[in-house]
This record gives C-alpha cells, sequence and structure tokens, in this order.
C-alpha cells in the first residue's frame, strides 16, 4: 500500500477591471442638475437612497439637499454624521451599516450618497465595502482636501488602536462628484488643510503647480477659489480650476499604475512618513492637511542635510507653506523619540524598508533606504528653529506622553 501524501492544488486566475469616473459638475444642487440622481452606468436606479451627510453639510445645505430630491421625487433616507477625524472609528461604519440595512438598500441599483469631508467619506467607503461583500457607492465631497485627494483615491480607512486608517479597504466609488462651490462656506482653516494635500502634490512633480501655490495660493483661500464678481478684477475662476485640475490629475497619475499598492515605493507618500502618527498624537490640535505640510517641510529639511537639494529650494519650500497659512513645524516633530517610533511604523507600513520619498528639486524626487537616527535628530532640531510660537521642543519627551 503506498502511504505517500496525496496533494491536489488549482490556481485561479482573473482579472477585474477597474473604472471609476471623478466629474466637476457647477451646481450640484440645481434641481434641473441630473448628476446627483445617476447612478454608476447610467439611468436613475430604483429603490430608496440612503443619503449620508457630515453635520457642518447638513447645517448649511441640507435644507437644499432635501429640496433637490423633493423636486426630483426620489424617495431618500437621511443620516448624519460627525466630520471631526476623532469619529472616523468602526462604530460609525456600523451606524452606516445599520442604516443601510435599515433602508433596504439594494446590491446595486440603490447606491448610497455620501456628501461631506474626509472622514465621513472614509467611513461610508467602508461599510460599502463591507456590505453585501461590496455594494457601489456616490461620493461628493465637500471640503477642499475631499475634493484634491479623497477624490481620487481608491482606499478607504479608519483609525484603531491609537493608530491613523489602521483598518481600510480598496473600495472606488464608480462615482466622484465635485462642485468647488461647496468650498464657499469652508472655513479658511480647513482650505488650508486642503492645501496641505496641494503643497505635496505640487513638491513631487509639478512645478507649475508650486508656483501656482507660490503666486496665487494664499489669494485662493481668501477667495474660497470661487469665481470673481461680475465685473470684479479679481483672481479668474481659471486659476482655481487650474489648481484643483492639476492636484487631481497629478493624484490620478500617480494612483493609476499601482492602485492596490503592490509596489510599496510611493511618491505620494511623500508628507506621509512621519505625519501619520504625530497626527494621532496630536488630535484634535492639528488636521490632516497641516500635519502632511510639516511632513513635507520636516523631508525637505532632511534632503537639504543630504545635499539633495540646495538652501535655497529649501527655503522656498518653508516659504510658500508660510505663506498658505501652513505652519511649518509644531512640538511634537521635535520630540526624536516620537519621531524615531513613527518611522518604525512607517517601515512595518511599507514592508521593512523606508521607501522615504525625498525631493531631488521641486517637482522631483528619489527614494531613501538609510536614513540614520543622526539625521531625524538633526531634523528634529531644525524643526525646532522653525516654531512659529515660543512652544519649546521636548527631545526624549516620553513616548505616548500626548496621547
Amino acid at each position: 500500500m503506498n502511504d505517500a501524501p496525496r496533494q491536489q492544488s488549482w490556481k485561479i486566475r482573473t482579472e477585474l477591471p477597474v473604472e471609476y469616473e471623478i466629474v466637476e459638475s457647477h451646481g450640484l444642487l440645481d434641481p434641473a442638475n441630473p448628476e446627483l440622481l445617476t447612478i454608476p452606468g447610467g439611468g436613475r436606479g430604483a429603490g430608496t437612497r440612503l443619503v449620508i451627510l457630515d453635520h457642518s453639510v447638513d447645517e448649511l445645505y441640507g435644507a437644499r439637499i432635501r429640496e433637490y430630491f423633493a423636486a426630483n421625487a426620489v424617495v431618500v433616507e437621511y443620516l448624519t454624521l460627525p466630520g471631526s477625524e476623532e469619529n472616523k472609528s468602526i462604530e460609525r461604519v456600523l451606524e452606516v451599516v445599520n442604516k443601510l440595512n435599515e433602508v433596504g438598500t439594494n446590491r446595486l441599483s440603490s447606491p448610497p450618497i455620501v456628501i461631506g469631508g474626509g472622514v465621513v467619506a472614509d467611513v461610508v467607503g467602508l461599510a460599502a465595502s463591507l456590505y453585501r461583500r461590496g455594494i457601489p457607492f456616490v461620493r461628493v465631497p465637500t471640503t477642499l482636501l475631499g475634493q484634491v485627494d479623497v477624490s481620487v483615491a481608491a482606499k478607504s480607512g479608519i483609525n484603531y488602536g491609537g493608530y491613523r486608517n489602521r483598518l481600510g479597504a480598496y473600495t472606488p466609488p464608480p462615482r466622484t462628484l465635485i462642485d468647488r462651490r461647496f468650498l464657499a462656506t469652508v472655513p479658511d482653516r480647513q482650505l488650508r488643510n486642503g492645501m496641505g494635500e496641494i503643497f505635496k502634490m505640487a513638491l513631487i512633480k509639478d512645478l507649475r503647480l508650486f508656483e501656482l501655490l507660490e503666486e496665487h495660493g494664499a489669494e485662493l483661500i481668501q477667495t474660497r477659489f470661487q469665481d470673481p464678481e461680475p465685473g470684479s478684477t479679481g483672481l479668474p475662476g481659471t486659476v482655481a480650476d487650474e489648481v484643483i485640475g492639476r492636484a487631481i490629475a497629478g493624484m490620478a497619475e500617480e494612483l493609476q499604475p499601482n492602485l492596490w499598492e503592490k509596489d510599496l515605493q510611493r511618491s505620494v507618500d511623500y508628507g506621509h512618513s512621519f505625519s501619520p502618527l504625530v497626527e494621532m498624537r496630536a488630535l484634535p490640535e492639528l488636521l490632516h492637511g497641516e500635519a502632511v505640510a510639516m511632513d513635507c517641510v520636516f523631508s525637505a529639511l532632511i534632503a537639504a542635510d543630504r545635499g539633495l537639494i540646495d538652501d535655497a529650494r529649501l527655503e522656498r519650500v518653508i516659504a510658500v507653506a508660510r505663506r498658505m497659512g501652513l505652519a511649518p513645524s509644531h512640538p511634537l516633530f521635535c520630540d526624536v523619540t516620537l519621531v524615531l517610533e513613527a518611522l518604525a511604523d512607517t517601515v512595518l507600513h511599507r514592508d521593512g524598508r523606508q521607501n522615504l520619498p525625498m525631493l531631488t528639486g521641486i517637482g522631483e524626487v528619489c527614494f531613501l533606504n538609510d536614513v540614520s537616527e543622526s539625521e531625524i535628530e538633526r531634523a528634529c532640531a531644525a524643526m525646532g528653529r522653525l516654531l512659529d510660537t515660543n512652544a519649546g521642543c521636548r527631545p526624549g519627551r516620553p513616548v505616548g506622553a500626548d496621547r
């Protein structure tokens, strides 16, 4: 009798085409504009639609949103969620799932619509990826950060265990709708928050975009990216169109060949190597784009220390951040122990390698895998000299002191 192990194996290979669209449409809340009614693939769909709003959007636009769907005779249930980073949690995801159940959402023909900032978009995106093993949804970002960054992303994530976006999925919504008229009611700080991600895109790949920020960034914030009044001599709307358009196009160009992040050497990770942990430890003091901008400066300091960029370019980077009202530093970026902990977690996320994008010029990057503790210490000391307040650096402060 033959006692040799018996074994059979099968390999299954398949391809799933991924296609999703980002549509800029002015006047989304005009009842005559059909974009909010259109489901992925065309048509108006069937069944009750769940519309998820963040609190700010509900306060500012809730009445108009309800009027829009009522005017178009669409049956809608509404769910309002808080839009702050602290609420990007599994509890909020389950709240959306419970509402989908209550509404009786169809598998394909009644996709939920999320209207709000990046936090609610992430929460709904993860809920949609889990519900019935995945349903389509429609995303309407209403903040600058949402329109230039979240709008392109295929992934969703929530915070868990003290870490940012520790749980998540790759769930691109088939449709994302952008209307920069929403930015008219966004507070200045939230506009600067979005500018942090535009700043990142300019630094890694788009000198023209950097020059636009250098010349017009402060005025774009002041005018909230709106067209000037007829007959006025304000900043032309074409500038806002170009800045938003270049940021979205640049992000899409970077993500498309590596949507599932199989290649962990990603230039769009610039500004996201040290900031995730700093941002979480600083909550609610720092917004995401503010932390990203500081990380951009921190990484530029390492690049300058290595001689990858000259002092003139470094000063230009810092000056543009300040011109847009983005503080270049924070005391937590002076904390060597914390920054090294942040780098260690990034190395785990990048499967054992640093893969640190570093500027070699404005609009150009290389990748480093040998940044040392002494380089981190020098960058932390330099961040201390860039602090905009009298808050002192606290190198060696016990890790977790700001939890």
